[in-house]
């Protein structure tokens, strides 16, 4: 009788896990172009918004235990109006003939 209870809390912790790793990827360490290792890290999936980043305010990250502490609305110089979506890309001016 005590394996029922142990066996469906084996599949919800199961379940779970899939959810988080759908929702990420590990990377690889590495060196930056100026000579700094980076450690091996989780990162979550790329997608049009900053709002679901394990770094941002009010999110978790379940890797590390650590809370997130960047405000997505704040201005950068890549994103002068703060707007926590992705801003499309500049695209470069084509001439009519498609080239």
């Amino acid at each position: 009788m005590k394996r029922i209870p142990l066996t469906v809390a084996a599949g919800f912790a199961l379940v779970a896990s899939f959810a988080v790793s759908a929702q990420s990827h590990a990377v690889k360490g590495h060196y930056r172009s100026d000579g700094t290792y980076v450690q091996p890290h989780h990162r979550s999936n790329a997608n049009s918004t900053k709002l679901d980043n394990y770094s941002t305010q009010g999110n978790y990250n379940p890797y590390n235990g650590k809370s997130g502490t960047v405000d997505p609305y704040k201005p950068t110089q890549s994103n002068p109006y703060g707007s926590p979506y992705n801003q499309p890309r500049t695209q470069q001016r084509r001439s009519g003939y498609g080239y």
